[in-house]
């Protein structure tokens, strides 16, 4: 009977302990996950320098999609210091040479936008001419991972049309705002 006794309290302390490890390693599990976690979601949120210029041309067009000037003029003046913060020799060759015939322009385009806070239609001119420039530089974007649309108002300046980048498939008209937000059509898909 003694040795019965025994042996029950010995594999009830053997089990309590394997219960004590396999909890432990439960609670450190989601640990290394939230870890690992935290990790993606930096690399996400580190974005190289050309990334950078383009996400501030987005959120120019978006503001002129809500045909909100103020912002237009502040996303403006961000998008000129975006491309400030870019090193040509920290690009990749092809990339470096499509930046340095656009930046000076972008530059301008942006002052220009950012300048002119309640001149909206002002504004959206230099916003036609400044997509041309981040076409070509998100065409030259390749590891962006990013899937851009190039799409196309026909409508904008008197029917001669114009073009710009979205991050979005559904069409949201820059040129046109909420009058014709969803006039045009995509031309290409990036990335």
């Amino acid at each position: 009977m003694k040795n019965f006794l025994l042996s029950i309290a010995i594999v009830t302390i053997f089990l309590s302990a394997c219960n004590s490890n396999s909890n432990q390693t439960a609670k450190d599990q989601p640990q290394v996950k939230k870890s690992a976690l935290a990790d993606q979601s930096e690399k996400k949120a580190t974005k190289s320098p050309v990334q950078e210029v383009i996400s501030a041309y987005l959120q120019l067009k978006n503001a002129l999609v809500n045909d909100d000037d103020q912002a237009a003029a502040t996303v403006g003046n961000t998008l000129k210091m975006a491309v400030e913060k870019v090193i040509p020799s920290s690009l990749a060759p092809a990339q470096a040479k499509v930046f340095n015939d656009i930046a000076d322009d972008v530059k301008e385009h942006g002052e220009h936008i950012g300048a002119n806070a309640g001149n909206i239609k002002h504004q959206r001119e230099h916003f036609e001419q400044l997509s041309q420039e981040i076409y070509e530089l998100a065409k030259a974007d390749k590891n962006s991972g990013q899937k851009l649309y190039y799409d196309h108002c026909p409508m904008y300046n008197n029917k001669k049309g114009g073009n710009w980048i979205s991050e979005t498939k559904t069409i949201q008209n820059p040129y046109l705002g909420k009058k014709m937000g969803t006039c045009g059509s995509e031309l290409e898909t990036l990335n």
